[in-house]
């Protein structure tokens, strides 16, 4: 007989004292998803469904996609066909985009290997969404009509204050967000002049030695085989980050082109592209823009990043054709990618992302 006095491991996600403490987190979840949908709905959005399975996932440099092999009923006992888990949504919505949609959303599963830790699962939740015949500001005013949604209905589940919280960071999501550019955040919170360190406004990769130095003069230990980008997001880790979304949410925008694989860039200023990220209580919600359509500038950036790829992990996944063929046909459109785990997280106080969910992969 099982001790009555020992608590269950916690890989036993099921066992009844831990789903009983997990519940009215979980209550609070199933009430945020019905007010994602209610808001989506109010705005004339169409909820799709695309295959998890793809031929070519995205190629960013931190996000590493699961590999899986096809295998046809009617191809034999070979190797069965290369395909990944989609990191995202984004390359079958745009090609539905491209096909005549004009508002589409998906709440969907995605996964990414090698992600794991109070913020991050291996399998997760993404909520995405595209308007077509829209930039990248309309997404900023989704993202504020979503946190006040899903605080609200945080609040009437769990009868609280319907702030997000993540350990003693408060925000009130009822609260129009700050909007705040890369540049003056990184001026403001580390004292760098981040485009300064930019020569060469069409490099997929600048030279890192300015910012190399402007970094350590601030005291941000940094090494010399760090390029630009891993410079950076060290500079953002250490010194921007923590103070984004206290109080109410930031909206990060005007990111570096080089790190906008797939934005288009801002009229009349190359060194910039239309991108923001969404925190709240120093944790990143969402990441969107306007959508990149042009399929040669496209194929130059995918060809760049796979290089880079092929460099670091000595392969990459290749590019997707079909998706180049689609942006002949996509008309001027933004999307979002909001993390709805995270969000739960922050709406119902929770420490662990698995808090917040039914099943954790274990």
């Amino acid at each position: 007989m099982a001790n009555p006095n020992t608590h269950p491991p916690a890989h036993h996600w099921w066992h009844p004292e831990i789903l009983a403490r997990k519940r009215p987190r979980l209550e609070a979840r199933r009430a945020a998803i019905k007010a994602v949908r209610a808001y989506c709905q109010a705005e004339g959005f169409i909820e799709v469904e695309t295959s998890a399975i793809q031929r070519a996932p995205g190629m960013e440099r931190h996000i590493r996609p699961l590999a899986l092999s096809l295998r046809e009923p009617l191809a034999g006992e070979g190797a069965g066909a290369p395909r990944f888990l989609h990191t995202s949504p984004e390359f079958a919505m745009k090609k539905l985009l491209a096909g005549g949609m004009e508002k589409i959303v998906q709440l969907c599963r995605v996964w990414r290997d090698g992600e794991r830790s109070p913020l991050h699962q291996p399998e997760f939740t993404m909520l995405e969404w595209y308007r077509a015949g829209a930039d990248y500001t309309a997404m900023m005013d989704d993202c504020a009509a979503l946190l006040r949604a899903v605080g609200k209905a945080a609040q009437r589940a769990l009868a609280h204050d319907g702030l997000l919280r993540r350990g003693e960071a408060v925000c009130d999501p009822a609260t129009t967000p700050q909007r705040l550019t890369v540049a003056e955040a990184v001026r403001t919170y580390a004292n760098i002049e981040l485009l300064s360190t930019v020569d060469d406004p069409t490099s997929a990769a600048p030279a890192p030695d300015k910012l190399r130095a402007a970094a350590r003069g601030q005291g941000i230990h940094v090494s010399e085989s760090d390029t630009w980008e891993d410079i950076f997001f060290r500079i953002m880790l250490d010194r921007v980050e923590p103070h984004l979304g206290m109080g109410a949410a930031t909206i990060l925008y005007e990111y570096p082109a080089n790190l906008a694989a797939l934005a288009r860039k801002k009229p009349g200023d190359p060194r910039l592209a239309e991108r923001f990220e969404l925190y709240a209580c120093g944790v990143e919600l969402a990441n969107a823009y306007s959508e990149l359509t042009d399929p040669v500038e496209q194929r130059t950036r995918f060809e760049a990043d796979r290089a880079l790829h092929v460099k670091l992990y000595g392969s990459a996944p290749p590019i997707d054709e079909d998706l180049l063929a689609a942006l002949e046909c996509l008309p001027p459109s933004a999307g979002c990618a909001l993390g709805f785990d995270r969000l739960v997280m922050l709406a119902t106080g929770a420490a662990d992302i698995t808090d917040v969910l039914w099943s954790p992969v274990v």
